[in-house]
């Protein structure tokens, strides 16, 4: 069952390393926005995107599996139709290196098929809530 309870909000909200798939280098967007407003928070933030070498002042990965330091959390900014294959990959990574226990599907982005497929495979998922909103709302 995906996370829609404040309690558990706040759990993964004590992350200290988030990778942002589809982290934009185009600001006004919400690819771009949400993971600035995290990196102020002090966050560590780091970019995929395979069309990027660096966002936000760090170097942008390819891939998830790219990415050689622990993950604590996946925030993913892709369309709803490429979470299964987003989720996947977030599984991969869990199975190979024991960190990325935790998925969150920004604002608008959604597939319960393979949310709970991932949450099957151990996977904690959030669905169609922005992190930023969360994070003000809750820890503010």
């Amino acid at each position: 069952m995906p996370v829609t309870d404040d309690d558990g909000l706040r759990a993964l909200l004590d992350a200290e390393t988030i990778a942002v798939i589809g982290c934009s280098t185009t600001l006004g967007k919400p690819a771009h926005d949400v993971p600035a407003y995290l990196q102020r928070q002090g966050y560590r933030v780091v970019p995929v995107n395979p069309f990027a070498d660096e966002v936000l002042d760090e170097p942008a990965y390819d891939s998830l599996a790219d990415v050689d330091e622990r993950i604590d959390l996946v925030d993913v900014f892709r369309p709803s139709e490429e979470v299964p294959d987003v989720l996947a990959a977030v599984r991969d990574r869990n199975e190979a290196r024991g960190d990325a226990d935790a998925a969150w599907l920004q604002l608008g982005i959604s597939h319960d098929a393979a949310a709970a497929e991932a949450e099957a495979a151990g996977i904690t998922v959030v669905q169609d809530r922005c992190l930023k909103v969360e994070h003000r709302r809750l820890l503010g």
